[in-house]
């Protein structure tokens, strides 16, 4: 199982991002030996993306993506992780989408399929990330 950050889907969407490339191979070939999934907080910031609910749960399919709900355990540690930032001097008095989506990650312990690494590796460093960078240091290691 692995969690696919929006920023991935979002790329594969926008065929004019730098990153499509490189994120229609990961999503090819992650999907291959995992079950790529989304999340409530996936699917919402997904859906500006799309026309109509329909369209969206369409391409959902169509990338054969797995709708999971958040366990109560996950939204604590989410909850957890935001208090540790504002204790940090985080500025933002809402929680983080980020924090919802690595807790996930960490309660299903799975890793996550994202460009967007600093909150993951700062506040659920355990949960494994697949990106450019290990992506690039798996490549130079052959």
């Amino acid at each position: 199982m692995l969690l696919v950050d929006t920023n991935v889907l979002v790329d594969v969407i926008d065929e004019e991002s730098a990153w499509t490339e490189w994120s229609i191979r990961q999503l090819r070939n992650q999907s291959q030996v995992h079950e790529l999934v989304i999340n409530p907080v996936i699917y919402a910031e997904l859906s500006p993306a799309y026309g109509s609910e329909q369209e969206l749960e369409v391409g959902i399919a169509g990338l054969e993506l797995v709708f999971r709900e958040f366990p109560r355990t996950a939204l604590f540690l989410a909850g957890l992780a935001h208090r540790h930032y504002r204790s940090e001097g985080g500025p933002r008095h809402t929680i983080l989408a980020d924090f919802l989506i690595g807790a996930h990650a960490m309660v299903l312990g799975c890793g996550i399929l994202t460009r967007d690494v600093r909150r993951y590796r700062n506040y659920f460093p355990r949960v494994p990330l697949i990106t450019p960078e290990t992506q690039l240091a798996a490549s130079l290691t052959v």
